[in-house]
């Protein structure tokens, strides 16, 4: 393979969808996998929805995920010249023609036809003019936009995930390529783009395989070459629903709102629609490396917020606690929790393992931090019901076994068993009433390790106050 040239071409009109960071993570792997050039190109001629700001929030979020590009960003804004040349030599060539109808008289022409029970196909009323009566009506200044003539023959193509897929020309009505304000259309924009940027394989959803034998045509009309195209399933969610903000976060950056790692992010993106084999932690070089596009899959990929969580907590308990020390300590300085003079690297290394995001994390470490963040969880409840009178018995009798002994883990552990034996409880009904007076639940790190962490001072705080409620 020759070096291949991609693209990741998103409109600023919004947040970066997690689809369209899907694409651009598939135009990144592809590109590192064969020593390929990764394009960033705005796609910006919507000048009435697009923004600065959302093109910041689309670079910041590319950046979070740790997607860098080659070249770029371009600004397609910047090209109208050259789209409005490519429009001027179709034009010249025979390959589209003028159109003067105005937008009212298409939308009355629609309505005719639809209001008949048909079905609006435009007509190629413009096309039959004669020439003399075109150059009267430009003379005079009428608007006029141009139009592509489809040609009425096959336009098929190998793609690399759907394989062969045809069309026929004479189902596809004539388009307009340059709006009568000089603008061009989108089909004809993109194509001049990718043709001037030398763009060999063009990866994206596969919501546009409709737009694709229009780019074709178009490509053969402009005598350059057509790309490579690989449309790559939508993304849906557990509902089987397309994803929405009005239904889901399906904002990159609501997920690193919510304490997603940017590898598990990239990870998690990865497998949506592509199948490197049975595992669900790839590894980046292992991704790269192992990157194709005959193993994206046809069918539609499913968001589970569930299953990213849980990628993160394998990611989370993979990392050593200083790697996540700077996202935790602004998560705790967001949730306003004084951590100032508190050792939080053996808090994070006890809590990681058990944690699913940053913000879940950063809770744990809150309520060992400060006993006002601990909230009594049902299982908590159902625990002190279940032992009655021993449930404050029994943190009496803990209270005693750890008020001198040496406040190290192994130490704690040695204490509590020792308890456990001399009274002839079972170790749990030791251990549990401390989980819980110290978290309000019943599922920590080991209690020995917990006791450690919270420290002495704290603990047997919270252990005399809950042995008096």
């Amino acid at each position: 393979m020759t070096q291949p040239r991609v693209r990741f071409a998103p409109s600023p009109t919004g947040y970066l969808h997690v689809g369209g960071a899907r694409t651009a993570l598939f135009n990144w792997l592809f590109a590192k996998r064969h020593g390929g050039v990764f394009v960033l190109r705005i796609e910006d001629t919507d000048k009435q929805r697009s923004t600065d700001e959302h093109t910041q929030v689309i670079l910041d979020g590319m950046s979070w995920l740790g997607i860098t590009w080659d070249e770029g960003p371009y600004f397609q804004g910047e090209y109208a010249p050259r789209h409005q040349a490519d429009a001027e030599r179709l034009l010249a060539s025979g390959r589209a023609y003028k159109d003067f109808l105005t937008s009212e008289e298409l939308a009355a022409a629609r309505s005719r036809i639809e209001a008949s029970g048909g079905t609006f196909r435009y007509d190629r009323t413009t096309l039959a003019l004669p020439a003399d009566e075109v150059a009267r009506r430009e003379a005079a200044g009428a608007p006029y936009a141009i139009r592509f003539e489809v040609p009425q023959e096959e336009i098929a193509w190998d793609d690399a995930v759907h394989e062969r897929i045809s069309w026929q020309g004479r189902d596809i009505d004539d388009f307009i390529i340059l709006r009568s304000d000089g603008s061009a259309i989108y089909n004809l924009a993109v194509v001049s783009d990718d043709i001037a940027m030398k763009i060999t394989h063009v990866i994206r959803g596969d919501d546009h395989i409709s737009n694709t034998p229009k780019q074709i045509a178009l490509y053969r009309a402009l005598g350059a070459p057509q790309p490579i195209f690989a449309h790559v399933p939508m993304i849906l969610g557990t509902d089987g629903k397309k994803l929405s903000k009005r239904r889901s976060a399906a904002a990159v950056g609501d997920y690193q709102d919510l304490g997603i790692l940017p590898a598990a992010m990239r990870n998690f993106l990865a497998l949506l629609g592509w199948s490197p084999g049975a595992e669900e932690i790839v590894p980046e070089q292992e991704m790269i490396a192992r990157f194709a596009l005959e193993d994206i899959q046809k069918k539609a990929a499913v968001f589970d917020t569930t299953k990213l969580e849980w990628m993160n907590g394998q990611y989370l308990s993979m990392l050593p606690a200083d790697a996540l020390l700077d996202p935790v300590t602004r998560q705790l300085d967001l949730l306003g929790v004084t951590h100032a003079g508190h050792d939080l690297l053996p808090v994070i290394t006890a809590v990681k393992t058990r944690s699913r995001t940053i913000t879940h994390l950063a809770e744990q470490v809150a309520v060992r931090l400060d006993s006002t963040r601990l909230v009594q969880d049902e299982k908590g409840t159902l625990l002190i019901a279940k032992l009655g009178d021993r449930f404050p018995a029994n943190l009496r009798l803990a209270i005693d076994a750890l008020a001198d002994i040496e406040w190290t883990s192994p130490g704690i552990e040695v204490a509590l068993k020792a308890l456990a034996e001399r009274e002839g409880l079972k170790l749990g009904d030791v251990m549990q009433p401390i989980r819980v007076a110290l978290t309000g639940g019943t599922v920590s790190e080991p209690v020995p390790e917990l006791l450690a962490v919270v420290g002495r001072q704290e603990s047997l705080g919270r252990l005399r106050a809950m042995a008096a409620a």
